[in-house]
C-alpha cells in the first residue's frame, strides 16, 4: 500500500496474507481470484479475463490479448498452493470469473474499494 502515491508499496508478510485469506476472502471466487494474482504475479484485470480453457492440469495461460502490454502470451506453471484454490473453485465453462450478470465485467474504482476496504481493515488490526 503506497502512502500518498509515493515510495515503495508495502508488502504483506505471510501472517498478513494468511489473515487476509482466512478472515476476509470467504467466497471461493474471490479467494481464487486473489490467489491467482498472488501466485502468478498477474494484475487483477488479467486474472478477470481468464477463461476456464486457459487452465490446464499444470499450467495457466494468459493470452496476449489479456496482458497489459499485449505483446505475448504467457504460460505460468501452477504451484501446489494455487492448485488448492483452483480445485476448490468450480466455475461454469467460459469466463473463469463471471460478473453478477453472468458475464465478465470491468471492475470500477468503486468495486476495487468495495473489495479492498474490508481487507485493509483486517490487516490494520
Amino acid at each position: 500500500m503506497k502512502v500518498a502515491g509515493n515510495g515503495q508499496a508495502k508488502t504483506l508478510n505471510s501472517d498478513e496474507l494468511r489473515l487476509l485469506f482466512d478472515k476476509s476472502l470467504t467466497n471461493p471466487r474471490d479467494r481464487t481470484l486473489f490467489a491467482i494474482c498472488l501466485f502468478t504475479g498477474c494484475r487483477v484485470s488479467e486474472a478477470l479475463r481468464l477463461q476456464t480453457t486457459d487452465i490446464k492440469s499444470e499450467t495457466l495461460t494468459f493470452r496476449k490479448s489479456t496482458t497489459k502490454g499485449k505483446l505475448k502470451t504467457r504460460v505460468v506453471d501452477i504451484q501446489d498452493g494455487l492448485a488448492e484454490f483452483l480445485d476448490a473453485y468450480t466455475p461454469k465453462p467460459d469466463p473463469m470469473f463471471p460478473g453478477k450478470r453472468g458475464v465478465t465485467e470491468r471492475l470500477t474504482r468503486y468495486n476495487y474499494m468495495e473489495i479492498a476496504i474490508p481487507l485493509i481493515a483486517i490487516l490494520l488490526r
